[in-house]
């Protein structure tokens, strides 16, 4: 068997999906994308198209050591993020090929069902606490919500309180019976998170999620050292490399994202390097429907996975959603806040290619916001 082609689909409302064709009619696929950089990412997977063409996509561990290390310049979130996409499509190929899900390649599955969380937003408590009543009772059992707005570099008691309020309000409505992680995509400073992370103790966060930014990471042992509350990060770190740091600095759970960090390949060590420190993993995944084949194909097989993301209803995906360009819906069926172990060929899913084709005419240029605090400068998203 050989690749014949690798096409990008630009798709609403912020993704992009490769597919892979083959001379023997199998078809795989992938989402290589980083939000905000979809048209560069999607670039560089034409590049890497130039070596992959002729070549047996069986050889998924060759491919992925030459897309990785056969340039001069290697690593970041453009190429990581190109070569994740190309390598879900791989092992999609791979496991059609053979008649058997990613998972059973991967060494067969460790559990029947995995666990999965919800996203809520809002600015005030009482919309926060509202969402999360909401999520719980469509059978969630486990939230993710934003901790604040932009914050200045050493904020005011009011900032402080107000992250306080916000997940006492939540903890309050939804009990002791439910999980909340709190995300603050590192915008916290050092002296920050010291000063917030303990005052959040008494609710007993699921997680704290990048409470500082990637550059920080060094760092990230003092935040670990100065609460009980269990810190994760990683959905901004690309390889197992990246990842030494964090693991060895006491993190609780690793988040690398399978459309970012390099597919299902390198995700699959993430994990086991995680497992060696006492970490689990919660892959990063606000994406669509084959990043999150991808990562449950993993999670289904990893022993050490803790949660999942998944992206059902959240606020970017107004127009077109995680569903939208299944021809079966029902593989992403929750119920009590699990998804059941995906039984398809390859990652599991089939994609409605008409629906793909539709929505690449249109495309899409989606990207994040630029935030400013009240002096006007640039603030952490």
């Amino acid at each position: 068997m050989k690749i014949t082609s690798l096409r990008t689909y630009l798709v609403a409302p912020r993704w992009c999906f490769l597919r892979i064709d083959t001379d023997e009619g199998i078809t795989g696929w992938g989402e290589p994308v980083i939000e905000g950089r979809a048209h560069t990412v999607a670039a560089a997977v034409d590049e890497l198209a130039d070596y992959l063409v002729g070549k047996d996509p069986l050889r998924i561990e060759d491919h992925w050591q030459v897309l990785t290390k056969g340039g001069f310049y290697r690593g970041g979130p453009v190429l990581s993020s190109a070569v994740a996409g190309i390598d879900q499509a791989l092992w999609d190929i791979s496991g059609k090929a053979l008649g058997v899900p990613v998972w059973q390649l991967l060494g067969g599955n460790v559990r029947d069902r995995a666990r999965v969380y919800s996203w809520i937003g809002g600015d005030r408590p009482t919309d926060v606490a509202e969402a999360a009543v909401e999520r719980k009772e469509q059978g969630f059992t486990a939230i993710k919500m934003n901790a604040s707005a932009q914050l200045r570099l050493i904020d005011t008691p009011e900032a402080v309180h107000g992250i306080v309020e916000r997940v006492a309000s939540t903890r309050e409505a939804v009990g002791d019976d439910f999980d909340i992680a709190v995300d603050f995509h590192g915008r916290l400073t050092v002296p920050m998170a010291r000063r917030v992370l303990p005052l959040l103790e008494p609710y007993l966060p699921f997680f704290v999620e990048e409470p500082l930014v990637p550059e920080m990471s060094d760092h990230i042992g003092d935040i670990v050292q100065s609460t009980s509350i269990p810190i994760a990060t990683g959905e901004r770190l690309y390889s197992r490399w990246d990842f030494k740091k964090v693991l060895g600095a006491g993190i609780a759970v690793a988040q690398p994202d399978l459309s970012h960090a390099g597919g299902i390949s390198e995700v699959r060590r993430i994990a086991a390097m995680a497992e060696a420190y006492d970490v689990s993993l919660a892959p990063h995944c606000p994406l669509g429907p084959i990043a999150l084949a991808a990562c449950l194909q993993v999670g289904f097989a990893t022993p050490n996975l803790l949660i999942q993301e998944q992206s059902l209803g959240i606020h970017y995906n107004t127009g077109s959603d995680l569903l939208d360009y299944l021809t079966d819906r029902s593989v992403f069926h929750y119920e009590d806040g699990h998804v059941a172990l995906l039984t398809g060929t390859g990652l599991g899913i089939e994609v409605d290619e008409k629906a793909v084709e539709r929505a690449a005419e249109t495309g899409h240029r989606w990207r994040n916001p630029v935030w400013r605090r009240d002096d006007g400068s640039l603030a952490e998203w």
